[in-house]
């Protein structure tokens, strides 16, 4: 075993609490030992920023392994989290170790090629970031995946069943209009348009996955806004759907204001006001307190409510039985009030005097 490697000591040596009754503890064993084995056989910087991407990175083996916790035991989870937080230090440690090893005997070979003069002036290369929303779409994935949401996904292009009709809007309804969406034309007798809320995914979601469920979905969505300062033709939503058979407002808030707190910080504040959505019985627009130039004041963020029984018996899903609620909130509004950007248009003009700020 090359030096500078720290082996991956078995779940079973550490923590002895967990004997093994769930396959995710082995798992866990064996995604160490892979690790290991494959960092200690990485020789070259490329190779070494391939494993730390496929193991470490935002949507590398670890972060899926920490997503499937969900379906873990309830009294075993606290455990495989402490472990799979565990896994992350180790490797880390590994993986600057393995580094370390890889610079000093690369300086023991001592200078190759042409001499530099290291008087000459050098050139400033600019650094390279991820855009400010696709962090914060990662960030806004990341709290609600600790908080065991899985991620779904659903097209852009959408049929009138799935975007109006499941949701509990009627033919004639206003949001229906040709003015407000980007119809296609049809397709086989199915008219087509870009979908305007992320709430599609919640009927595909519960048309192919089994109950209980506990997904968020983000994406794009379109309405034929005219730009201004807050609105575009285009932007995000995270449309959150959680489905169980004993399900209140109560759990809906609780969601809401451990993201807020998650997300915004410990002195985040969520409250709910009384609104309409065709798709949600009751309903409510969703306000968080955020700190804004060293001001406090409330903000609109999103909607959300519980899922319309309407929604269920479209589906064939026993609204007797089964209860669910649902929010969606803006991600570009997140953005603007975490960093105190003033103007949507901002986000999609790609200048970069603006995006290095961030």
């Amino acid at each position: 075993m090359p030096s500078g490697v720290i082996l991956w000591q078995p779940f079973s040596r550490s923590l002895n609490l967990i004997t093994g009754s769930h396959p995710l503890t082995e798992g866990i064993d064996e995604l160490g030992r892979s690790a290991e084995s494959e960092l200690a056989t990485a020789t070259s910087v490329a190779e070494i920023e391939k494993w730390r991407t496929q193991y470490l990175g935002a949507n590398g083996k670890l972060k899926a392994f920490m997503l499937r916790l969900k379906d873990a035991p309830g009294d075993e989870k606290p455990m495989l989290g402490r472990r799979l937080n565990e896994l992350k230090s180790q490797l880390e440690i590994s993986l600057e170790a393995r580094k370390s090893t890889l610079a000093q005997a690369r300086s023991s070979q001592g200078p190759s090629g042409p001499s530099i003069d290291v008087t000459e002036p050098g050139t400033m290369l600019g650094k390279g970031r991820r855009h400010i929303l696709s962090r914060t779409i990662d960030e806004i994935i990341d709290v609600f995946g600790q908080m065991g949401f899985a991620v779904a996904d659903g097209p852009e292009v959408e049929d009138e069943w799935h975007n109006f009709t499941a949701l509990n809007i009627p033919e004639g309804h206003p949001a229906r209009d040709a003015t407000d969406n980007f119809y296609m034309g049809e397709q086989s007798g199915v008219k087509r348009l870009l979908r305007t809320q992320t709430s599609t995914v919640q009927i595909r979601a519960m048309e192919t996955q089994s109950l209980p469920l506990k997904v968020v979905a983000v994406g794009r969505v379109y309405r034929p806004d005219t730009h201004d300062a807050t609105h575009f033709s285009m932007f995000h939503q995270i449309e959150g759907l959680c489905v169980e058979r004993d399900l209140s407002l109560v759990d809906l808030k609780t969601a809401l204001l451990q993201f807020a707190h998650a997300y915004f910080g410990k002195d985040a504040e969520v409250r709910m006001r009384p609104s309409f959505f065709p798709f949600t019985e009751p309903s409510a627009e969703v306000d968080m307190k955020m700190c804004i130039r060293g001001q406090w004041q409330w903000v609109e963020i999103g909607g959300c409510g519980m899922v319309d029984p309407n929604v269920f018996t479209a589906l064939g899903i026993d609204p007797e039985v089964w209860r669910g609620y649902a929010f969606g909130l803006g991600i570009e509004r997140i953005a603007m009030r975490r960093y105190g950007i003033s103007d949507i248009r901002w986000l999609f003009e790609n200048d970069v005097r603006f995006l290095r700020q961030f």
